[in-house]
């Protein structure tokens, strides 16, 4: 087996910030810290455009709206006519949101918001019918979103979780706090699911993706 030199700080942040993000993500980055939201990175929030892209997606979840980072990206990946529903607790995010997705110029019909716990929220979904889930909630209940994204998606869909990688926690079995056991036990559960094609990408803090057969 071929040894591959782990990427240095300057060739990750290089790879991460290799498509650059505009002023409307600019300004949506910056409402997410004055907020405390942490925002998706620029290297998977690009993976997840380029996802919606391949999938030629019309009708994408997202679960944790935060103030529209994730939101901006999927939308401009997908269809003209493609419809994001984004699930958030938080209303006053959900408004940060709509902010950002205006100045970027995307149709109000482009865009349902729902506030709520996503657990309550995605049971009201239609069965097969979306293409792509993205899941950026609490990572304590990451296993309950697979299973429903797996209800949510078409055969061939995908469904991915930020924060795969959990601040580099996931990696060492010492750690046993309630969150990295949380994305450790998803990891497994996707990588063992029959139905699944896994792939773990290292951008950002970590971007599990899975198709769906």
């Amino acid at each position: 087996m071929d040894i591959v030199t782990p990427l240095n700080p300057a060739s990750w942040t290089y790879a991460e910030e290799f498509v650059p993000e505009d002023d409307v993500l600019t300004q949506a980055r910056a409402r997410a810290e004055e907020v405390g939201v942490v925002a998706i990175g620029s290297g998977g929030g690009a993976t997840l455009g380029f996802l919606a892209t391949l999938l030629d997606a019309r009708a994408v979840v997202e679960v944790g709206t935060g103030t529209g980072v994730s939101g901006l990206y999927l939308l401009r990946g997908m269809r003209p006519d493609g419809v994001l529903t984004t699930v958030d607790t938080e209303a006053e995010h959900q408004r940060l949101a709509k902010q950002g997705f205006t100045e970027a110029g995307i149709a109000s019909q482009r865009v349902r918001l729902i506030p709520g716990a996503a657990l309550d929220v995605l049971p009201r979904l239609t069965d097969g019918a979306y293409d792509l889930v993205f899941c950026d909630g609490d990572k304590r209940e990451y296993v309950d979103y697979l299973t429903a994204a797996l209800r949510l998606l078409r055969p061939g869909g995908v469904v991915a979780f930020d924060n795969a990688l959990w601040h580099d926690r996931v990696a060492d079995p010492s750690q046993r706090d309630p969150e990295t056991v949380a994305v450790r036990d998803l990891g497994k559960a996707v990588r063992e699911h029959d139905d699944l094609i896994p792939l773990l990408l290292p951008v950002g803090d970590g971007l599990l993706l899975a198709i769906k057969r």
